[in-house]
């Protein structure tokens, strides 16, 4: 359980790097689009919010591969801390800005945070 654990801390780690990268480097693209939803005016003109939360996200990716590399007990309580994180950002996301931030966010941290208690 510990294995899978470590994968699936690693996989939201992943994931919210591809969060960053889409929206620091990425927004006016056609990717960053298609995930905002926004025409090309909308786009350009919100990049700076796009790019702060792209840097949270980085945030939570660090705080997540910080939990996979440090020591227990630090590990355990780092990785828990971040999971919530992402979930409070996930469901916060969700309420106000898209219902798909529910499966694409939340989720993940939540399988991943409730695979890390199990193992723990």
């Amino acid at each position: 359980m510990h294995t899978l654990a470590n994968i699936l801390v690693g996989l939201v780690a992943l994931l919210h790097m591809y969060f960053l990268v889409l929206e620091m480097f990425l927004w006016e693209s056609g990717s960053g689009r298609k995930l905002s939803g926004f025409d090309a005016a909308l786009a350009r003109a919100t990049v700076p919010l796009a790019a702060n939360q792209g840097l949270y996200n980085g945030f939570l990716a660090a705080g997540l591969v910080w939990g996979l590399i440090a020591a227990n007990p630090i590990g355990y309580s780092v990785q828990v801390f971040f999971l919530i994180c992402v979930i409070v950002a996930g469901l916060y996301g969700t309420f106000t800005a898209n219902r798909r931030i529910l499966v694409a966010q939340a989720l993940p941290g939540a399988l991943a945070l409730a695979a890390v208690i199990l193992a723990g």
